[in-house]
């Protein structure tokens, strides 16, 4: 069957089809050779065509010394800036021009208020020729004539503190005050910066050693003598001295006699103690802190090498007033001292070596040797050891008598707990440490400032507490009883009133102070024209701010009565000693726990305890 031819004419392939393939093709190759030809122009005839060629434009640059970049970016850099400065930078200056309210400190605690008053005590006890900033308008320039007959010091002994209400320098107990604040000061410095005195601190230090250093000859380094007390007071006397007197120190016109000691390993060992504690304060101050340890190395080789005497004994104008019952705590107390001074291994190999300890009965458990005071620095000297090893720990050949220290402290610290009994207490709950004698705060205040800082050593390791027995005591159970004598003194007591002249509402109004008692009113009274001021029943004229009186008797009760003494009379250790107890308690700067203290700045004399790591080996080579 064949398919229809629906467009017409013939399926069969015309046989000349081929040929006139070829001739087509022909055709178009003679085309394109002659548009070819046709459009190959000599450049004249281009250039009728297309007219001049365009010329490009050449781009312009900045020379910007280290960098050569082009205009047009340098342009769009600079705007990018300036876009940038607007939206962002005009906004922040104009936010931060705007003057902002500060926060708030948060507001002092009771102890930081204590602390500021309590401080501004010394400055009323200063003697010599005062500053102008000395802040106390009802004092003057006093004891210009102090040791002006000495032809071995330049200017005489003048300068100092006045120990207590009488106008007499006991060197014993200001030497020990000194050094009380000094420890103080390197335990808590961000606490004193943080409540604003650590300069203040600091320059009545400087009081108090500037003067030390002219109780003996400080420039050499062998001495055989010190000069320990200026002023005099006869028991019963009737001969005009700083006891028949009542004088204000500017008024003084009496003869102030200069006590001398040829031996004095008790008195030569406090003072080299405050003196290298001092320069540990004043370590930012090299010249004046090497001063301070040659001062200090010359006088405690003077306290080892003379005559093992008590300097008070013997001497009727020392004796009554600050007998040293003891030297052998001085000796420990002072190497202690000396070696964090200076990192000289001699003086902790004496601290440590077991004949002291056995020397001084510190490992005895004697009641009386476990209260701190200025005639007993066993406590002190046993957690300023202790403080060695619990914080560097060096090992041999020290760890025997580091442990008995530790032991001994911890020991001493359960004797403060009215639960064993050690000591009796007030009903009040006031430590009598004294046995119910008088002055009792001042031994409540050095004690409490003990058992604060060893808390604070305990949490800084993170030791929670100790043992008294098969009681297990925490560190906040020592804290507690620190603040509990504190707080007895500024007013949580039986009378309700604080035990600190200008602090709280109620406090001691008639102090049995000269300066304090006679008016400051341009009269100059005579030695015995001032009994109607000491007999006066009216308030003190001048307020001895920051002064902690005596204290209370055994049951709680309190005169203020000027001529009772033993309970309205303040003290240079008293203040010392509250003063440290104060600023380890309040919670300003650093706070409580393992940040109260600053560990390392007792150490910053100290060598590394351990020979350092050797280097590794060199690389083997085959």
């Amino acid at each position: 069957m064949y398919s229809a031819n629906h467009w017409g004419g013939s399926f069969e392939i015309a046989a000349d089809g081929a040929a006139e393939d070829d001739h087509s093709r022909n055709m178009d190759l003679d085309r394109g050779a002659l548009s070819a030809r046709q459009h190959q122009l000599d450049e004249t005839q281009q250039s009728w065509l297309l007219g001049p060629p365009e010329a490009k434009k050449k781009d312009k640059y900045v020379d910007l010394g280290c960098v050569v970049v082009k205009r047009k970016l340098l342009w769009w850099v600079l705007w990018t800036l300036l876009a940038a400065f607007i939206l962002i930078g005009l906004p922040i200056i104009i936010a931060k021009s705007i003057p902002k309210k500060k926060p708030h400190a948060p507001p002092p605690d009771q102890y930081t208020d204590a602390l500021h008053k309590a401080l501004l005590f010394f400055n009323a006890q200063k003697s010599g020729r005062l500053p102008k900033n000395n802040g106390i308008k009802w004092r003057g320039n006093s004891g210009l004539s102090d040791g002006s007959d000495l032809t071995d010091v330049k200017g005489g002994l003048v300068g100092g503190y006045y120990d207590a209400g009488d106008n007499i320098k006991f060197h014993f107990p200001l030497a020990f005050s000194m050094t009380m604040l000094s420890w103080s000061v390197i335990e808590y410095s961000a606490k004193y910066k943080a409540v604003g005195e650590y300069d203040h601190v600091r320059e009545l230090i400087k009081w108090g050693t500037d003067y030390l250093l002219l109780t003996f000859n400080s420039s050499a380094s062998t001495i055989d003598k010190v000069y320990s007390q200026v002023g005099i007071a006869k028991i019963n006397g009737t001969q005009p001295d700083d006891h028949y007197c009542w004088n204000r120190p500017e008024d003084m016109a009496y003869p102030r006699p200069v006590q001398t000691a040829s031996s004095a390993p008790d008195l030569g060992g406090e003072m080299a103690a405050a003196l290298a504690a001092a320069s540990i304060v004043f370590r930012d101050n090299a010249a004046y802190s090497k001063k301070l340890v040659n001062g200090a190395a010359a006088v405690y080789k003077f306290a080892r090498s003379s005559r093992r005497t008590p300097y008070s004994r013997g001497n009727q104008y020392i004796e009554y007033y600050y007998n040293s019952t003891n030297y052998w705590d001085e000796y420990m107390w002072s190497a202690a001292w000396m070696y964090y001074a200076t990192g000289n291994n001699t003086y902790i190999t004496f601290a440590t070596d077991p004949r002291l300890p056995k020397n001084a009965k510190a490992f005895y458990s004697i009641l009386d040797f476990s209260v701190f005071s200025w005639d007993n620095k066993l406590p002190g000297a046993e957690l300023l050891l202790s403080r060695l090893r619990m914080f560097l720990n060096p090992g041999y050949p020290y760890e025997e008598s580091l442990i008995g220290y530790h032991n001994t402290t911890s020991m001493n610290m359960c004797m403060y707990f009215p639960r064993f009994g050690a000591f009796n207490f007030t009903k009040g709950g006031l430590a009598q440490f004294n046995h119910g004698k008088g002055q009792p705060l001042q031994y409540a205040v050095a004690n409490s400032f003990l058992a604060a800082l060893y808390a604070d050593y305990m949490e800084s390791v993170n030791v929670p507490g100790w043992y008294c027995g098969p009681n297990f005591m925490t560190v906040d159970d020592l804290r507690s009883f620190a603040r509990s004598q504190v707080n007895y003194i500024l007013g949580d007591n039986p009378k309700k009133m604080s035990y600190v002249v200008g602090y709280g509402k109620k406090y001691p109004r008639r102090l049995h102070h000269r300066g304090a008692s006679t008016p400051h009113n341009g009269i100059k009274y005579s030695c015995t024209g001032g009994y109607k001021w000491r007999n006066a029943k009216g308030a003190d004229p001048n307020l001895l701010v920051g002064a902690m009186v005596g204290g209370p008797d055994k049951n709680d009760q309190f005169k203020d009565a000027r001529l009772t003494y033993a309970q309205n009379e303040p003290t240079l250790v008293g203040n010392a000693g509250l003063v440290a107890a104060l600023v380890a308690l309040t919670n300003s700067g650093r706070g409580a726990g393992v940040t109260a203290v600053d560990k390392n700045t007792m150490f910053s004399a100290v060598p590394p305890m351990f020979p350092a790591t050797p280097p590794p080996p060199s690389k083997w080579k085959p």
